[in-house]
C-alpha cells in the first residue's frame, strides 16, 4: 500500500491519483511535439528520353547517374560535350532515388543557372567596384553551402566559385538554407579551381586562403584591395596545390579549447572582417 501511494497509484483502481494526473498535465504542456522537417527531394529527371531532352536544353545539370550494367551512348556523349560528371552506379542506388521507370538513367538538375567567372570579373570592374569573390574547395554539405551563400550575399560577395566536381549539389535544400540568397548571388562552376585562381591573380585579385595551418592572423590582411577568399573542405581543408597559389594564408584567432570552426561560421567571420575594413 505504501509503495502504491508513493508512485501515485490508488489502491482501489490501480489508476493515477488526481494529484499525480494533475502534475503530469502540468509537465506535459512544457513539452512541444517534435517537428521533424523532411529535407526536400532532389530535383531530378529520369528516363532516357527525358534526360536526353534535358541535356539538349538550357537547364543546368549537376551530374548524371547511369546504371552500371548498361551503357547509354547518346546520354554519355552529350554529357561529355557539356563536361558533366557521369557516375556508373548499381541499380539499387537508382531505385533508392526513385522507384519510377528510370530506365537506368537519372539526371540531377541544378536549382540555379551558373555564370562564367570571366564574365563576372569583367562586370565588377566595369561597374567600378572592388571585387570580393568566394572560392569554395570541395564544400560538400548542402546546408553548409546554403548558409555560406546567405552570409556571402549579405556581406556583398560578388560571386561564389565552385568546382564542377566534388562540390555540394545546388538543389532545393541549398536554396532553402540560403534563404533565397542564391536567387541574387551568381555561382560560377569551373572545371579547374587552380586555373581560376591563376586567372584571378592575373586580373589583379589577391587570393587569401583561410586555414588553421597559417601563421598570419586574419586581422593583419588588407581586404580593401580586390580579393578572393579561399575556403576549404569540411574534412581536410584546402587542397595543397590551391594553398600554394594563395598570396596569403591566414587563420582566425582561437582562444577556446576546440581548434576549429564550422566552415560556414569561419566564412562568416572572415567576410565580416572584409566588411569592417571596407566600410
Amino acid at each position: 500500500m505504501e509503495n502504491r501511494k508513493r508512485y501515485g497509484v490508488s489502491s482501489e483502481s490501480g489508476s493515477r491519483t488526481d494529484g499525480a494526473r494533475s502534475d503530469f498535465k502540468k509537465k506535459q504542456k512544457y513539452f512541444a511535439k517534435p517537428n521533424f522537417e523532411k529535407s526536400s527531394k532532389p530535383d531530378i529527371v529520369f528516363g532516357v528520353q527525358s534526360v536526353l531532352e534535358t541535356l539538349k536544353g538550357p537547364k543546368e545539370i549537376e551530374k548524371i547517374l547511369i546504371q552500371r550494367e548498361f551503357g547509354h551512348a547518346e546520354v554519355e556523349k552529350l554529357a561529355k560535350e557539356r563536361d558533366l560528371p557521369v557516375q556508373r552506379v548499381p541499380l539499387e542506388k537508382l531505385n533508392r532515388i526513385t522507384m519510377k521507370n528510370h530506365q537506368g538513367v537519372i539526371a540531377f538538375v541544378s536549382a540555379v543557372n551558373y555564370a562564367k567567372t570571366s564574365n563576372v570579373i569583367a562586370d565588377i570592374f566595369e561597374k567600378g567596384e572592388v571585387p570580393l569573390l568566394l572560392v569554395l574547395d570541395r564544400i560538400t554539405d548542402v546546408r553548409n553551402f546554403g548558409a555560406i551563400a546567405r552570409t556571402a550575399e549579405c556581406s556583398g560577395v560578388h560571386a561564389i566559385i565552385v568546382a564542377s566536381r566534388g562540390a555540394a549539389q545546388i538543389n532545393a535544400d541549398a536554396m532553402k538554407t540560403s534563404s533565397g540568397a542564391l536567387n541574387y548571388l551568381p555561382v560560377c562552376r569551373e572545371n579547374s579551381l587552380s586555373q581560376v585562381l591563376d586567372e584571378l591573380k592575373q586580373s589583379g585579385i589577391q587570393i587569401v586562403a583561410c586555414t588553421e595551418k597559417a601563421t598570419e592572423q586574419l586581422y593583419s590582411i588588407d581586404f580593401t584591395v580586390p580579393t578572393a577568399i579561399l575556403m576549404g573542405s569540411e574534412e581536410d581543408g584546402i587542397s595543397e596545390n590551391l594553398l600554394e597559389q594563395a598570396d596569403h594564408a591566414t587563420k582566425i584567432p582561437m582562444v577556446g579549447k576546440i581548434g576549429s570552426l564550422n566552415v560556414s561560421v569561419a566564412t562568416g567571420v572572415i567576410l565580416y572582417e572584409v566588411v569592417r575594413q571596407r566600410i
